[in-house]
C-alpha cells in the first residue's frame, strides 16, 4: 500500500503527474466525453477519505470516486485480502466451485431481505442490471421493463435503455423499455404540493403506464431505491410499498437497483431497509467491495431462483465471481461489520452532515433544496429560489473549480453538488468539507 505523502498545495509540479496526463491524452478514450478538450485530474494514491497526486497535494474525496469507495481508499484489511487471494488463486472459471466465492455470496446474503439466498455475480452494476432484466423476462415470459426517466442503470445494451437520462437517447438499440415519472416533489411532474400528494400521484401515474402498456406484457418495474446520479431523490414514505403492491397486483417483478445506494451509503446495509420492502431482485456493485476489484451481482428471490432449477439460465460472464473481487467482498463486509461502518454513515448523516448542509442552505440562497440520507446527499443549486431556475452550467463549473482549489474533490451532476464521502468519513472531515462548500458558494453568489 502506498504511504501517504505529506502533501501541500504549494508543492511544485511532479514529473509523474505530467507523464500521467500525457499518456492519458495520447492513449485513453474517456467515457461520456468529447475527447479533444479533456484535461483529466491526476491521482496517484489514497487513504481513507483522502487522495493525492504525485506531488503530494492532498484532496478530501467527497465524491468517493464514483460514489463507490464506501470503505475508503486503501483499507489495509481489504488490500491484504486481495494480495492473499492473488497468491493462492488469482482467477478461476465461473463454473467451478470456489470457497472465496461461496464466502462472498454468504456475506452478501446475510444482509439481504428474507427469502433471497442466491446471487448471480457480475463484473459491475451495469451487467447486474442487464442480468436482472434477463432473469425477470425469463421468469415471467414477458418482455417490457418499466423504469423511470430520472434514473441511471448502466452502459450496457438493456441497462442503458432502461436508463432515463440523456445517455439513453443515442443508445436506444434494445427493445421492450418503457419509462415513467417518479416522485420528485421539488420539481413535481404531478402538480403536487406535499409528499403525500407526490407519492399518491406518482403511484397512480405508474399504474396507468402499466395498464396502458398491457400488464400481461410487463416483466418488471426497475427502480433505483434512492435515485443516485439523477439527483439523490429519496422516495416519499409509502412509495416503494405502493410500487410493491402494484407489482403484486399485475404479476410484475420488482427490481431494486442498489448499485449506488447499497452497502452503507444511506446509513443502512441496503437502502431498501429504510422502507422494509422485499423486491424480487436486487442489483448491487460499487460499495460491496468499494470497487477495489470490479464486482457486482444480482440477489435473487427464492421464487425466481426456483424457475431455473430445471431450466437453463441463458447467461454468463467469464469473470463472474472472480476470486480477487470475491476476496475483496468478504474483507469489505467483514470490516464494515467489525468497524461499524454502516452505523458511522447513519450517525454522520443524522447528526453531522445533514444538519451541516441544512445550515449551509440557511446561509446561501443559491441552495434550493437539501436532501439525502447517510452519506448520500445533494445540494440542488438554483439561480433563483422563487422560480427554482437551475444554476447555469458555467457557474456550476465555477463551483467545482473553487472547491478543487480548496483541496476538495467534489461530485457534481447537472445543477447539483452530490455530497457523497466514504462511509468512514469523520466529523472533522465533514467540518472541513462544509467550510469548503461555504466558501465556494459565497464566491459564486457574488457573481449572480
Amino acid at each position: 500500500m502506498t504511504a501517504a505523502p505529506p502533501g501541500s498545495p504549494g508543492l511544485a509540479p511532479h514529473p509523474d503527474d505530467a507523464r500521467a496526463a500525457e499518456l492519458d491524452r495520447a492513449h485513453v478514450f474517456h467515457s461520456w466525453s468529447a475527447q479533444g478538450a479533456l484535461t483529466p485530474f491526476v491521482l496517484a494514491g489514497g487513504s481513507g477519505s483522502e487522495v493525492w497526486d504525485h506531488a503530494g497535494r492532498r484532496y478530501l474525496d467527497f465524491s468517493s470516486q464514483l460514489v463507490n469507495t464506501n470503505i475508503g481508499h486503501g483499507h489495509p484489511a481489504v488490500v491484504q485480502a486481495i494480495q492473499m487471494q492473488a497468491d493462492l488463486l488469482p482467477t478461476v472459471a465461473p463454473a467451478t466451485a470456489n470457497l472465496t466465492r461461496g464466502l462472498a455470496a454468504r456475506a452478501v446474503v446475510a444482509h439481504a431481505p428474507a427469502g433471497m439466498h442466491k446471487i448471480f455475480f457480475t463484473n459491475g452494476g451495469a451487467d447486474a442490471n442487464e442480468n436482472a432484466i434477463r432473469l425477470a423476462r425469463q421468469h415471467t415470459g414477458r418482455d417490457k421493463v418499466v423504469s423511470l426517466y430520472r434514473s441511471y442503470h448502466g452502459n450496457t445494451g438493456a441497462a442503458v435503455v432502461a436508463t432515463g437520462d440523456w445517455r439513453r437517447v443515442p443508445n436506444e438499440y434494445a427493445r421492450g423499455h418503457v419509462h415513467a415519472f417518479g416522485p420528485y416533489l421539488y420539481r413535481s411532474d404531478f402538480w403536487a404540493t406535499t409528499p403525500e400528494e407526490e407519492c399518491e400521484r406518482a403511484l397512480r401515474h405508474l399504474e396507468r403506464v402499466i395498464q396502458c402498456e398491457g400488464p400481461a406484457s410487463v416483466a418488471a418495474v426497475l427502480l433505483e431505491t434512492v435515485v443516485g446520479t439523477g439527483g439523490v431523490l429519496v422516495p416519499p414514505d409509502g412509495y416503494l410499498a405502493g410500487v410493491r403492491a402494484l407489482c403484486d397486483r399485475y404479476g410484475v417483478l420488482l427490481i431494486l437497483d442498489e448499485v449506488m445506494s447499497g452497502f452503507g451509503r444511506t446509513g443502512a446495509w441496503l437502502a431498501l431497509d429504510h422502507w422494509g420492502v422485499r423486491p424480487d431482485l436486487v442489483t448491487f456493485a460499487k460499495g460491496v467491495n468499494s470497487g477495489y476489484v470490479p464486482a457486482g451481482g444480482v440477489l435473487i428471490s427464492d421464487e425466481v431462483a426456483a424457475t431455473f432449477d430445471d431450466r437453463v439460465f441463458p447467461g454468463g460472464l467469464t469473470y463472474s465471481g472472480h476470486p480477487l473481487a470475491m476476496a475483496a467482498v468478504v474483507a469489505t463486509i467483514e470490516t464494515m461489520e467489525r468497524e461499524h461502518v454502516v452505523e458511522n454513515a447513519a450517525r454522520i448523516g443524522a447528526d453531522v452532515l445533514g444538519p451541516g448542509l441544512a445550515a449551509l442552505a440557511d446561509r446561501h440562497p443559491v441552495i434550493g433544496e437539501v436532501r439525502g440520507l447517510g452519506v448520500f446527499w445533494a445540494l440542488e443549486l438554483v439561480a433563483d429560489r422563487a422560480t427554482r431556475e437551475p444554476l447555469p452550467p458555467a457557474l456550476v463549473a465555477r463551483v467545482k473549480s473553487e472547491m478543487m482549489a480548496r483541496d476538495l474533490l467534489p461530485f457534481l451532476a447537472d445543477n447539483r453538488i452530490h455530497v457523497v464521502p466514504p462511509c468512514v468519513v469523520t466529523d472533522d472531515e465533514v467540518a472541513r468539507a462544509l467550510a469548503v462548500y461555504d466558501e465556494a458558494l459565497t464566491v459564486i453568489e457574488g457573481e449572480l
